[in-house]
């Protein structure tokens, strides 16, 4: 499969809008940003997943890896996304990681994300950092049921990562709820936008994808021949 079509480019002199979206495990982050990404268009908004950036440890056994506290931030080379942030806002394209979560690995492939007028930052974490949030424009958070949480986590981690009901269940009390409420939950004081019931409030979603659109209006050199409207 061939590489996406470069997108045309952006108008001379600007970056990058960088849209941060967090919220807790399973609060729809990832249905929000999807959404944004398809509606927006090819030449109009990447998605960069914070969770792509877990720290690669080969020197670990499988079972020590199994072990990491994924949801601190120490878990996520955040350093290696501040600087792939900077090449997008530079007008580089950047190699983002993938990350194999039955495993605990990155895998050898990398996917290229070209320098769109909008760049979705999603994690639970993205907005603990203060380095991440000074690189944001918007920074939004996704709310819901801790209850609605847990239950769709459960039935993502069993059905998508290979894990038993045992793990999810243990690793939720051991480190999933306890680093949510250190770390994830004190970040929606930092939010721009707080989105109720977060995938499923539809009316929230459209007004973010009416900020999207205009501002890839905004930021993206018209098609050859096109004229841009004023």
């Amino acid at each position: 499969m061939s590489d996406p079509p470069e997108p045309r480019p952006l108008l001379p002199g600007v970056r990058p809008f960088v849209i941060g979206l967090a919220g807790g495990t399973c609060s729809g982050k990832t249905t929000i940003a999807s959404a944004i990404v398809e509606q927006a268009g090819p030449d109009g908004a990447a998605l960069i997943a914070h969770d792509a950036y877990y720290r690669h440890r080969p020197d670990l056994t499988l079972e020590e890896r199994a072990g990491v506290n994924y949801d601190h931030p120490d878990s996520l080379e955040t350093e290696l996304l501040l600087t792939h942030l900077a090449d997008l806002a530079a007008g580089k394209t950047i190699a983002q990681p993938t990350y194999d979560f039955t495993r605990h690995l990155r895998n050898d492939r990398t996917v290229p994300v070209f320098p769109r007028p909008v760049i979705l930052l999603e994690g639970i974490l993205v907005l603990a950092d203060a380095e991440l949030r000074r690189a944001m424009d918007l920074k939004v958070f996704a709310d819901a049921d801790p209850d609605i949480r847990a239950l769709r986590r459960v039935v993502r981690d069993i059905r998508e990562r290979g894990r038993s009901l045992e793990s999810v269940v243990g690793q939720y009390h051991a480190t999933v709820r306890p680093m949510h409420l250190r770390f994830v939950e004190p970040s929606r004081r930092c939010a721009d936008l707080i989105i109720p019931r977060g995938g499923d409030n539809r009316a929230a979603v459209e007004a973010l994808l009416a900020v999207v659109r205009e501002t890839v209006r905004r930021l993206t050199a018209p098609a050859p021949g096109a004229e841009r409207g004023g």
